[in-house]
C-alpha cells in the first residue's frame, strides 16, 4: 500500500528532522464481414461457411486479457537509474507516471484489499515523496532501503527504514472501498526500539492502482506515487 505521503511530526523538531519514516502503503476493436457481391447466387452452405470463417460470435475483445509483462519491464527499466526517485527530474517523473498509468490499465487484481497478494513485506523501489526519499539530507544520511509490510486480515501496516537509522512506524487501516484505505498511524519506533505515540493528525489515505504477486503501485492522498516489489510474502505486521 505505499501508504500516503503524510508528514506526522510527533517528536521535537530536532528529532523529527532526523526521523522521516512515512507509511506509503494508492484504454479499439474492428470487425470485418465477408464481402458478398451477389448473395442470391450463393448456396446456403457456402454462405454459412464464409460467415463462420470471418465472424466470431465471441469477438476477441471479450476474451482478451491485457498482458502487463512488457509494461512492467518498461517501468522497471525506467526506474533503475533513478535511485528510487531521488535522482528523478520532472521529466523522469512524468515518464514514470505515464508508464505506471498504462500498467494500472492492466491491473489483474480488481479488489486488492480483498486479495491475499497484498500480504507480506514490500520494498519501495520508486516514489515521488520527498520526505521518504529524504533528499534534503546528504546521501550518506539517507536510508538505504525502505520496506512496507501489510496484513489485510488484521488491517495493519508497518513501514521500516534500513541503515543508518532503522526507524519504523505502524498504522491501522480502514477500507474505504475495494481499492482505497484510510490510514491512521499509531506508533513510531526510533531505531526500531523506542516507541513514541503518533499524534491524532497523523493520518491519510492510499489507493492501490495495480497489484500482482510481485509488484504494487499505489497513489497517496497528497498525489505521490509509490512503486514496490514483493520481498517476503510470509511477513506479519506486529499487532
Amino acid at each position: 500500500m505505499a501508504l500516503s505521503s503524510l508528514s506526522p511530526s510527533p517528536l521535537p523538531t530536532h528529532v523529527a528532522t532526523q526521523y522521516s519514516t512515512k507509511l506509503y502503503l494508492s484504454h479499439s476493436t474492428s470487425f470485418s464481414f465477408p464481402a458478398i457481391q451477389n448473395p442470391h447466387h450463393i448456396t446456403t452452405s457456402t454462405h454459412n461457411k464464409k460467415w463462420r470463417t470471418n465472424v466470431s460470435f465471441f469477438p476477441a475483445f471479450f476474451n482478451k486479457t491485457k498482458d502487463a509483462t512488457p509494461i512492467k519491464q518498461e517501468l522497471l527499466e525506467a526506474i533503475v537509474p533513478l535511485d528510487r526517485g531521488a535522482d528523478a527530474t520532472s521529466q523522469d517523473q512524468q515518464i514514470i507516471d505515464q508508464i505506471a498509468r498504462k500498467l494500472d490499465g492492466c491491473n489483474p487484481t480488481k479488489e486488492p484489499l480483498k486479495s491475499s497478494l497484498l500480504n507480506g513485506k514490500w520494498e519501495l523501489i520508486y516514489t515521488t515523496s520527498k520526505s521518504i526519499l529524504q533528499i534534503q539530507r546528504p546521501k550518506i544520511l539517507r536510508s538505504r532501503v525502505n520496506y512496507q509490510a501489510v496484513n489485510v486480515d488484521t488491517l495493519r501496516a508497518q513501514n521500516m527504514e534500513g541503515w543508518p537509522f532503522f526507524n519504523q512506524v505502524t498504522a491501522d487501516l480502514t477500507p474505504l472501498n475495494a481499492n482505497k484505505v484510510a490510514v491512521k498511524f499509531d506508533y513510531f519506533k526510533i531505531a526500531g526500539l523506542i516507541p513514541i505515540k503518533a499524534p491524532g493528525r497523523a493520518r491519510g489515505e492510499l489507493e492501490i492502482t495495480y497489484l500482482d504477486e510481485e509488484l504494487r503501485v499505489s497513489r497517496g492522498d497528497l498525489g505521490n506515487l509509490f512503486i514496490l516489489k514483493m520481498v517476503d510474502p510470509s511477513y506479519k505486521v506486529p499487532t
